[in-house]
């Protein structure tokens, strides 16, 4: 059975792009792989963070993805400051990759460009990131585009220090998610759903209420043409929410066209919104009653921490073996 390890940043209310694009999956990968997921708050301090604000999302997001259907049966989730060896491979990967590699780093770029000053987690980040999944002799890791680059840079620091040192890592391929809706910010639909970069109304966050969840598609920006069908270029917002229900429901956009021939938008929002909150509801109900008990949330992380150390002791203790360091103890 495949081992897949994926991570989420705590930072930042997750919308139901995340759910649609990530979440999901990870939940029906459960049955037909060995999963390990991780809320990676080591990555989100490469930034300023405030702690209770960071204390808080933790527990939030851990709640909010048990609720979403991880089961601690099924699959680990766990926090990534829980287990101590992410900083000490990362330290050992350090000691492999070069200043080259990372300084080519795309996404290190985009976030540095303009600043005078930027942490040195923020450069070392993807070393972090390949200590991550490599910590966990993971086969596959789910990517999207924008973590392509540093999917790269992890194979390559694994066969290197693997040239190096003898056979120890495995190497990780990409799990490509098969094509799917980019879901996009309902008032600015050029531009994806996001957090930190779209607008409030334009962003179905998971945890808005049914009524909030509503207004923000009924009140989408659409156009004055009046047909319900796809076209990104004259009809970009009419198009996303195409590709929103048809996320939902798993049908094609096609099948949506013919649907609504003849009907006017509407009856069209209208149906958009009522599977939005069907689709979050039960999320929604099952948040609610873990949240009123968070000592279980605690509870679980900590046995999903244990169950990762479990794998990533032995990988450190032979990484440790491969570069030649005295035997502990």
């Amino acid at each position: 059975m495949a081992r897949i390890f994926s991570g989420i940043q705590p930072t930042g209310d997750k919308h139901i792009g995340n759910y649609l694009g990530a979440i999901r999956h990870w939940v029906t990968s459960q049955s037909d792989h060995e999963c390990l997921y991780s809320i990676v708050d080591l990555h989100s301090i490469t930034v300023t963070v405030e702690p209770t604000a960071l204390r808080d999302a933790t527990l939030s997001l851990a709640t909010l993805l048990f609720a979403a259907g991880l089961d601690p049966k099924q699959s680990t989730l766990f926090a990534q400051s829980h287990v101590s060896e992410h900083m000490e491979l990362a330290w050992y990967l350090n000691c492999t990759a070069t200043m080259g590699e990372l300084r080519r780093m795309t996404q290190f770029k985009d976030k540095s460009g303009g600043q005078e000053s930027v942490s040195v987690g923020l450069f070392d980040y993807p070393v972090l990131q390949a200590a991550d999944v490599l910590l966990y002799q993971s086969d596959l890791v789910p990517v999207g585009e924008d973590q392509r680059q540093h999917l790269e840079l992890m194979r390559d620091i694994a066969l290197r220090f693997n040239g190096r040192y003898g056979e120890t890592f495995v190497v990780p391929q990409a799990q490509i998610p098969t094509a799917g809706a980019r879901i996009v910010d309902l008032q600015e639909p050029t531009k994806k759903m996001s957090t930190t970069g779209g607008t409030e109304q334009g962003t179905l966050l998971l945890l808005d209420t049914p009524a909030r969840l509503r207004k923000k598609v009924m009140s989408a920006v659409t156009d004055s043409d009046g047909i319900v069908r796809a076209d990104a270029e004259n009809k970009p917002g009419i198009t996303g929410l195409l590709l929103l229900l048809s996320a939902i429901e798993d049908v094609p956009v096609q099948t949506l066209e013919a649907r609504y021939d003849g009907r006017g938008y509407g009856d069209f929002k209208q149906d958009v919104a009522d599977a939005v909150v069907t689709l979050l509801e039960p999320l929604q109900t099952r948040y609610a009653e873990l949240a009123a008990d968070p000592g279980e949330v605690v509870r679980l992380l900590n046995v999903g921490a244990t169950s990762a150390r479990s794998l990533a002791v032995p990988t450190v203790e032979l990484v440790r073996e491969r570069i030649g360091f005295a035997p502990r103890g």
